[in-house]
């Protein structure tokens, strides 16, 4: 008889403090991304100050509203760990794709943004900082586009296993699904919430 002990289940939910190795990974990334960007910050707080700078890099209104892009797609991601829970095969699908989609917006309206307020970024303000704007928003940039072949992985697998009702009760029930699952959602949201904060950031900044 197989020891309980050693179940492929138990690898995923319990193997180090109640917690898996996965996710404890994740949560150091994490960790360490957020030191990276709060020391660019700061970074940035000291060349205004030390350049004597009255007003803050221009930010463009596309950064502002790309904002509802990823909370759109930090809502259709929440939506797609429901819908997996819920046995939701349609729905599922239907949140991937759609995350996917905003995601795909977002970094062609970033693109666009530093392209079409390039004269803006690189004009008055040489001296307050703008090299840290692209900087912040392009290390922003490539990690939310490193994130994008994992989410066209669930894309493709979902639609390979969710044609025959046997594969979609497998898919369903595989514990190291849904805990990639909910590592993708723990980085999305963690995505989101950093590009809110370095909006506001450079907002206040801008303005006083």
């Amino acid at each position: 008889m197989a020891n309980p002990k050693n179940s492929p289940q138990d690898q995923y939910e319990k193997p180090f403090i109640n917690l898996p190795y996965q996710k404890i990974y994740l949560y150091l990334l994490l960790v360490g991304l957020t030191f990276l960007f709060v020391a660019f910050a700061i970074g940035y707080v000291y060349t205004r100050s030390a350049n004597d700078v009255a007003q803050g890099v221009y930010l463009p209104p596309i950064f502002i509203a790309n904002s509802i892009l990823l909370l759109l797609s930090s809502l259709t991601i929440k939506w797609a760990n429901h819908a997996y829970k819920q046995d939701e095969t349609k729905k599922y699908q239907n949140a991937l794709n759609l995350t996917f989609l905003l995601t795909a917006i977002f970094l062609i309206m970033q693109v666009l943004a530093w392209t079409l307020y390039k004269d803006a970024l690189m004009g008055e303000n040489i001296g307050n900082g703008k090299q840290y704007l692209y900087a912040l928003s392009g290390l922003h940039f490539a990690h939310v586009f490193g994130g994008l072949p994992f989410l066209l992985y669930f894309m493709y697998v979902a639609s390979v296993r969710m044609k025959e009702p046997v594969s979609v009760l497998v898919y369903f029930s595989d514990p190291s699904k849904k805990l990639h699952l909910e590592l993708l959602t723990v980085y999305w949201h963690f995505l989101d919430a950093l590009w809110i904060f370095l909006v506001l950031f450079f907002l206040v900044n801008m303005l006083f």
